[in-house]
């Protein structure tokens, strides 16, 4: 827990993502992508391309083990 507070903190120092809290009880934090953190997407699906072929990922296996960033745009 201590290390995803502290990596989600500095992702929100460097604007990659935005964190509301609600003053409600129990607390609410919602985290949401910026616009800035958006333009890291294509980088991100590049790697994980580059994973699947290393490990040679063929792409009828490709729906099982989908890169993150190609399933939410699915959605």
């Amino acid at each position: 827990t201590k290390m995803l507070t502290k990596q989600l903190r500095e992702l929100e120092e460097d604007g990659v993502i935005k964190r509301t809290i609600y003053p409600e009880v129990p607390p609410r934090v919602e985290y949401r992508i910026t616009d800035f953190g958006k333009t890291l997407i294509p980088v991100l699906e590049a790697l994980c391309n580059w994973g699947a072929n290393y490990l040679g990922i063929e792409d009828e296996d490709a729906s099982a083990r989908q890169c993150p960033t190609k399933a939410a745009k699915k959605k």
